[in-house]
């Protein structure tokens, strides 16, 4: 079991989950959903025979990853920066290749050239193993959009980047500012706009974590990759 106490010890990854912890835990009673989270945190379970088997990234993204995590600049989230550099090379990245989209899913260019991920805790690729739950860093580069797309998994998301664009069932786009929390209930139709510099954020499901994303057509898909296309 995951033991907050026990996060100073030698794993940096435990340490880094402490500190998403303890930056969760204020925001229980006014976020819904933040409480699950924290409690799939405690029952997850350490990996003891877990090690980094992949291959280093390539170059352009791995200064994407470098420079997203350098942007991580709010003073509340200096704790989770600082466990995030000492975590970043012991973490398995991985692209999304059709892991959670069906291969003919629209998806666009910007989504499927940039995506990157890490699971702290989840039921592979991950230091602490939990069946259906998963708690990870997700990262986009700069000027994408992650259009609209929806998944039975309530998921919760901690902006760690200055400036990040929303948009929920197809409403209009709101930008958040770093530490900021997003939950987007079972199916709830979400957006993601990446301005000039990449975005980074902590990610959970917190169950049903097999069932497949879908996409959700909009018709200004188009204009605003050209408007983001435009401003760079």
């Amino acid at each position: 079991m995951y033991n907050q106490r026990k996060s100073t010890d030698e794993c940096v990854i435990a340490t880094l989950i402490g500190a998403i912890n303890t930056y969760l835990t204020p925001h229980k009673k006014n976020i819904s959903g933040v409480g699950d989270v924290l409690k799939q945190i405690s029952l997850a379970t350490m990996k003891e025979n877990f090690c980094k088997n992949n291959s280093a990234l390539p170059a352009p993204k791995a200064d994407i990853l470098k420079t997203a995590v350098r942007n991580i600049s709010a003073h509340t989230l200096n704790a989770i920066r600082e466990c995030l550099i000492l975590a970043t090379d012991e973490l398995i990245w991985r692209q999304d290749e059709d892991e959670y989209y069906a291969p003919e899913a629209d998806l666009g260019d910007g989504y499927r050239a940039s995506n990157l991920h890490a699971l702290l805790i989840g039921p592979s690729n991950a230091k602490y193993h939990h069946p259906d739950f998963t708690l990870g860093i997700f990262l986009l580069g700069p000027f994408t959009l992650y259009r609209d797309h929806f998944h039975l998994a309530p998921e919760l998301y901690v902006n760690l980047t200055p400036r990040i664009g929303w948009r929920f069932q197809g409403g209009e786009w709101i930008d958040y500012s770093a530490g900021s929390l997003i939950w987007n209930d079972s199916n709830v139709v979400h957006a993601t706009r990446v301005y000039d510099k990449p975005f980074i954020s902590i990610f959970s499901w917190t169950r049903n974590i097999d069932s497949p994303c879908k996409v959700f057509k909009r018709e200004d898909w188009k204009r605003l990759e050209q408007e983001l296309n435009d401003s760079k």
